[in-house]
């Protein structure tokens, strides 16, 4: 738009910027730059905007123009919050792509990508940082005003400071606020991540000598349990380089108290450090390492590959070192001056990958999680932006990050469904994101896992990926021996007590008495899946959801673990009047309980969802294991993702037709990943180990496979299933869920909605039909699924047509209070 000013001939032009806001809104919207900002605004720059009647939220400007809207009159932006863009152009291409490819707004994806202390609004909490020691009277009046404003009140929200200051263009004042370390902002209440801290211990120079020591050991004749431990300390330090404080305790059998002395005398000097939270890896990774032959074979196959292909599978037996792998193909891309990212399905399950790559790369590496406060992710966001950083590790989030200059991706356990998030939208897969990422910056992506998924080892098999194999354990050590009970068998011939069979029970007292770890699995938490009334038969449920309650032996009460709802647990029936309550399944808090009556003198800790609530729960019950303050450790799949003990020798899995049975198109894919996995915690060192699988089908076709570790037999089976049945890799997937509070207007807007779907894609529609459990936090709920076949029709078009119908159906009024809910590649 063109102003004259004042009759003169010179011409000003008047901007336009069209923002990203973080809301679940269809478009960008437009608003007015005042003219003497003009050269203030720019793509990625963060702008102060009023949306509504009274809102205030900061958004990403993703187009400057000098074209005004059309049906509607802009608001000027109240200010310009950034001096540099925060977000790139190749992250903004990045998130079109996943709005259109999960078919989610824009404003949903920033909400996914951006740190929270980058998309401030009116309802953001602000806190104040406790003992900053910095002079207020330094600061502005409106600055020490708000700081003032929090000694009184705990915490304010950005619309309180609003009315305090009687301004709407609050925002860069917090901002200053902040980069000070004046303010923290809600998010950084959530507690840190902390590393696990262990003490070592050395002698003091004095005694390193043989004279030494002798008469150090004479002098301490008179306290036997000092002289045992430096005796134990003396045999560790020629086996080993450091000698841990926990190491003395457990082959002398002193107290913790034996060793506070020996350093108080001055003859042990102690030392605590960060370690590897899971000490003991599979490989261990110095500042230098040589390959094995196979390694070599790997190493030298992926880089042919990447020669013709931007995507290499590796596939890797457990143990393999696919870890020295990547290592070596991360230096290679460093040293072109190219940036990587190193993906993890769970940052906090799989630490000691941080603690190697930390060994090799020191200060060039970032890490990236939910784990770190808001104000540490923003940090690292900003040094990432800045190129400070070459190396970032991270979970799923970290795609969202603004790399400079990307070259090389590692998408490790590319298999784990924690790749996947599920809500909120956007519904986004990281592997698949990845691929996109490194497709917009030129780079490789590596994905690597001893069990990949299905769809990944398809493209590889056709030539859409690269292709490398790692199948020997490194140093060839063994895999474990696995063997199976049937359950029904061992329960005619009486010799099942309770849930462990005689030969499970056998092989964990071997280890126990061996001084050896056992880890059992059982996918389900809690004490007790379902009460059921004996006479009536009535199942304690779920007031707000179609499930029943699960009994928690823990907290005493009954638990939903949909929605959160709890109550006592039942004495009496409340349909009949009963006492006659029945226990029926079990979880791993009735295993734990049955250890403690079959194995009194075990001490038997629990990993699951309910023990490791809490600041550090996960880390204390790992580190506990890790210590061998445990002999036993019972848990849920949590035990499968990338753990390794040094001492374990036993594993057993209580019961694996739950997982096997599981209505789903992926559970044999599945079972077969985790039962793979959950083997592959034993045997990773010297010995082989041993894995007790239980299961009413022994002969199952996918227990065979996993003893065989035969991978490709269970995909060449998968395939041909998937292929006759029409799902993934041969078809596309995706899932509608529709839902209401009311059944009848739930099921009426599922059946309009599949009309109108049912008028672009024909019998590609499934349903309506009600899900496994369908009613979660009172919406009832009808699934609807498609599928699309890949060869022969353009999925661009058919999303397109999608999003037609989505528009066509909320805007009629008969579905008014009806949510749609679109999963694009679920499950």
């Amino acid at each position: 738009m063109l102003e004259f000013t004042d009759g003169k001939t010179q011409t000003r032009v008047t901007l336009f910027v069209e923002v990203i806001l973080p809301l679940a809104i269809a478009k960008t919207y437009t608003y007015r730059v005042p003219y003497e900002w003009n050269a203030n605004v720019a793509v990625g720059k963060r702008v102060i905007v009023q949306f509504g009647k009274s809102k205030v939220y900061s958004a990403i400007i993703s187009r400057v123009t000098d074209q005004a809207p059309q049906l509607y009159e802009a608001k000027y932006i109240l200010d310009v919050l950034d001096e540099a863009p925060v977000v790139d152009s190749t992250q903004l291409h990045l998130w079109d792509w996943i709005s259109s490819y999960y078919l989610c707004s824009l404003g949903e994806v920033m909400q996914a990508a951006l740190p929270a202390a980058l998309k401030l609004a009116s309802e953001t909490r602000i806190v104040a940082a406790q003992n900053t020691g910095v002079d207020r009277s330094e600061l502005s009046d409106k600055e020490f005003l708000i700081l003032d404003a929090l000694d009184i009140a705990p915490e304010l929200k950005v619309s309180d400071i609003v009315k305090l200051l009687g301004q709407k263009s609050v925002f860069p004042l917090l901002k200053r606020l902040f980069e000070k370390g004046l303010i923290l902002i809600s998010e950084e209440i959530a507690p840190r991540y902390r590393p696990k801290m262990k003490v070592f211990v050395s002698l003091h120079s004095d005694y390193t000598d043989n004279a030494g020591r002798k008469a150090l050991l004479e002098s301490l004749a008179r306290a036997p349990k000092q002289q045992d431990a430096v005796m134990a300390y003396i045999q560790l330090s020629r086996q080993q380089p450091e000698v841990a404080k926990t190491d003395i305790m457990e082959a002398s059998g002193c107290s913790s108290a034996i060793i506070a002395s020996l350093v108080e005398k001055g003859v042990f000097v102690a030392e605590e450090r960060a370690v590897s939270r899971l000490a003991g890896e599979d490989v261990e990774v110095t500042a230098s390492f040589t390959f094995s032959d196979a390694q070599s074979r790997a190493f030298d196959d992926i880089n042919r590959q990447f020669a013709e292909k931007d995507v290499v599978l590796l596939h890797g037996v457990t143990a393999s070192g696919k870890t020295q792998v990547y290592i070596r193909l991360i230096e290679a891309a460093m040293a072109c001056g190219r940036n990587v990212l190193y993906l993890l399905p769970e940052i906090a399950l799989t630490t000691q990958i941080t603690e190697r790559l930390c060994k090799h790369f020191g200060n060039k590496l970032g890490v990236y999680h939910s784990r770190f406060s808001d104000n540490e992710r923003a940090e690292v966001w900003h040094k990432v932006l800045q190129n400070e950083y070459q190396i970032i590790i991270g979970a799923r989030s970290a795609v969202f990050l603004p790399f400079q200059s990307l070259g090389f991706i590692v998408v490790d356990e590319e298999h784990e469904t924690s790749y996947k998030q599920f809500d909120p939208a956007p519904r986004y897969h990281a592997r698949d994101t990845a691929i996109y990422l490194g497709h917009l910056h030129g780079a490789k992506v590596l994905l690597g896992s001893a069990t990949p998924a299905i769809e990944s080892f398809y493209n590889a098999r056709a030539g859409k990926y690269g292709l490398a194999t790692l199948t020997q354990r490194f140093g060839d050590a063994k895999l474990p021996e696995i063997v199976t009970v049937n359950i029904s068998e061992e329960s005619r011939k009486g010799t099942m007590f309770t849930y462990f069979s005689a030969v499970l029970l056998q092989e964990m007292e071997k280890a126990l008495a061996e001084g050896q770890q056992v880890i059992l699995f059982q996918n389900r938490r809690g004490h007790t899946p379902l009460l059921q009334c004996k006479t009536c038969g009535y199942i304690a449920k779920c007031i707000h959801c179609d499930v029943s309650l699960t009994y928690h032996k823990s907290s005493g009460h009954l638990h939903c673990h949909y929605c959160g709802f709890t109550e006592a647990p039942l004495q009496v029936c409340p349909a009949c009047g009963s006492t006659h309550i029945e226990s029926k399944g079990f979880g791993t808090e009735r295993i734990e309980e049955e250890l403690e009556t079959l194995l009194p003198q075990a001490r038997i800790g629990r990993l699951d969802l309910d023990s490791t609530k809490g600041k550090y729960g996960f880390e204390r019950v790992l580190t506990a294991f890790d210590e061998h303050r445990y002999d036993v450790l019972v848990g849920t799949q949590m035990v499968a993702k990338g753990l390794d003990f040094g001492k374990v020798s036993v594993i057993g899995i209580i019961n694996a037709d739950g997982l096997i049975n599981y209505p789903d198109f992926r559970a044999h894919e599945r079972a077969f990943s985790l039962l793979a996995q959950v083997s592959g915690r034993a045997g990773r060192r010297n010995s082989s180990g041993k894995v007790v699988i239980q299961s009413y089908a022994p002969n199952h076709r996918v227990i065979q496979q996993v003893i065989a570790n035969d991978y490709e037999g269970m995909f060449m089976a998968e395939v041909a299933e998937r292929k006759n049945f029409g799902y993934p890799p041969f078809f596309r997937l995706f899932k509608v869920e529709v839902k209401h509070k009311e059944q009848q207007a739930a099921h009426e807007g599922a059946l309009r909605l599949v009309a109108l779907l049912r008028e672009i894609l024909g019998h590609r529609v499934f349903g309506p039909e009600v899900p496994l459990v369908g009613r979660v936090r009172n919406y009832y709920i009808f699934g609807v699924l498609l599928k699309i076949e890949r060869a022969g029709i353009s999925i661009v078009k058919v999303k397109e047509q999608i999003s037609v119908a989505l528009q066509r159906f909320e805007t009629n009024k008969a579905n008014r209070g009806v949510r749609v809910q679109v999963d694009v590649d679920p499950y």
